[in-house]
């Protein structure tokens, strides 16, 4: 590559709004906060649940909003698309409130008010497994939307919470989708014909996301891609290129899953049937420590890597404009259909 093209590429990502739909890392460690500062990224889907009740995720949130003090020179949080674009002006990381699970609002739909007043913005709607809502994609059956379920999308779509899809069942997804009077996501999944795992999801599922409005959140954990902990950015490319051409450049972004810094009681607590009992019966290996696999493709392990896929996309031919859709363009799109209630 060649010195002018690098410049040029460092130039387009400086001016780029770069977006990561889903990061779930160890949110106590301060390198986690340093590599996104020094990747550029503007805005980022913060886990603040996965497998947690009511009152556990009350605390994860006030531990977030500590931290958002703590790191106020680099961090701010991101409840409107304006916060975004903010971000970017002033070179700070916006923090944007999510949960892969939707076990914080217990049996009671009055709490996503609540978590919308404290700034959660995306909500997934099971988490492996079935919960009150409907059924995850490891589930051993799938039966779809429940009563709950479906009124749990309605006041999603009231509030302006954005549904995300990317570890339900199948059934589940579609009756999302066909549910909900706003566009939906799947964060952090590529195509499951590309790479036959079962969270990676079918071309129905991602056909009708896109159709909706949608965006897919294309994931570079190796475990999706096609050479597993053997894959290189160029797969993860790979990936990318096969979202891209099954619903359209307008429809692609990047949902790495970032687990940085992450300890091995993480690792049980997420792979643990509804969070208790480990190890869950979707896990093929309970041996894997994960903090030893290679985890994501050498030159994208960390938020401070992102300016590598920048150039990547547009060394594989991307324009530019096509590129800051993927980078970032597209999520703020969605965003501003979905929090604009």
């Amino acid at each position: 590559m060649s010195e002018s093209y690098e410049s040029d590429a460092r130039t387009f990502y400086r001016d780029a709004v770069v977006i990561d739909s889903l990061n779930v890392s160890n949110w106590e460690s301060p390198a986690v906060f340093e590599s996104l500062h020094t990747g550029g990224i503007t805005a980022f889907n913060a886990t603040a649940a996965t497998l947690e009740g009511f009152t556990q995720t009350l605390d994860n949130i006030a531990a977030w909003l500590h931290r958002i003090r703590r790191y106020e020179e680099t961090l701010m949080q991101v409840t409107r698309v304006e916060d975004i674009l903010e971000a970017k002006r002033k070179g700070k990381v916006g923090v944007i409130l999510g949960f892969q699970n939707a076990t914080p609002i217990e049996n009671d739909l009055d709490r996503l008010a609540l978590f919308h007043a404290l700034g959660v913005r995306v909500i997934q709607l099971t988490y492996n497994e079935r919960n009150l809502l409907g059924n995850g994609c490891f589930e051993r059956r799938d039966e779809g939307l429940s009563n709950f379920g479906v009124d749990a999308v309605a006041e999603m779509n009231r509030l302006g919470i954005l549904i995300d899809l990317s570890h339900v069942g199948e059934r589940t997804t579609i009756e999302a989708i066909e549910t909900s009077e706003r566009p939906v996501a799947i964060t952090h999944a590529n195509a499951k014909s590309y790479f036959d795992t079962e969270r990676n999801k079918t071309d129905e599922a991602l056909t009708r996301c896109a159709e909706k409005g949608g965006v897919i959140g294309a994931t570079s954990i190796t475990t999706f891609l096609r050479k597993g902990p053997e894959s290189t950015l160029a797969d993860f490319v790979d990936a990318i290129d096969d979202l891209v051409a099954r619903v359209g450049i307008d429809q692609v972004g990047v949902g790495n899953d970032f687990t940085q810094d992450q300890p091995d009681a993480f690792w049980k607590y997420i792979l643990s049937q509804q969070g208790t009992k480990y190890p869950g019966k979707f896990v093929v290996d309970p041996a894997i420590d994960y903090r030893k696999v290679q985890l994501y493709p050498p030159g994208l392990e960390t938020p401070a890597d992102m300016p590598n896929l920048a150039a990547a996309l547009l060394e594989r031919g991307y324009s530019t404009d096509d590129a800051a859709k993927i980078l970032g363009g597209n999520w703020l799109r969605l965003f501003g259909e979905v929090w604009a209630a």
